[in-house]
């Protein structure tokens, strides 16, 4: 994937944005570039998942509370191009939802199907301490 073909207002759109959609395209810039100076967590979703749906939320209330230092990147898998599930099987996602925590351009964890939010902010805390 080259970067020189990044689109720069998806670079403005994203920016510090604590939570932001991500696809196949951006995906290097975005996450792994981006995890060199925050961790970031990526949600693989589809809009047909009903888990997907309970999670997304907590997600959304769990990043504001790090102050920057988590972003949660969400990729959904069943967008029309289907480009997208190409990265849900580079990262062997068997099911979704599906949460994977990168930190320095490494995956370190992930967890899949709906947790509470207790689990959430464990397993990011967890992760950030090592």
């Amino acid at each position: 994937m080259s970067l020189q073909h990044h689109d720069h207002a998806h670079e403005r759109a994203v920016g510090d944005a604590l939570i932001f959609a991500t696809d196949l395209a951006h995906f290097e810039q975005d996450v792994l570039e981006a995890s060199h100076q925050h961790a970031v967590l990526v949600d693989f979703w589809a809009e047909w998942c009903g888990p997907c749906h309970v999670l997304s939320p907590i997600l959304q209330r769990v990043i504001p509370g790090y102050d920057g230092r988590v972003r949660l990147a969400k990729v959904q898998t069943d967008a029309e191009d289907g480009e997208d599930m190409k990265l849900a099987g580079r990262y062997a996602c068997k099911g979704f939802p599906t949460v994977l925590m990168f930190v320095k351009g490494v995956e370190v964890a992930r967890f899949h199907s709906v947790k509470p939010e207790s689990f959430v902010r464990e397993f990011i805390d967890t992760h950030l301490a090592a």
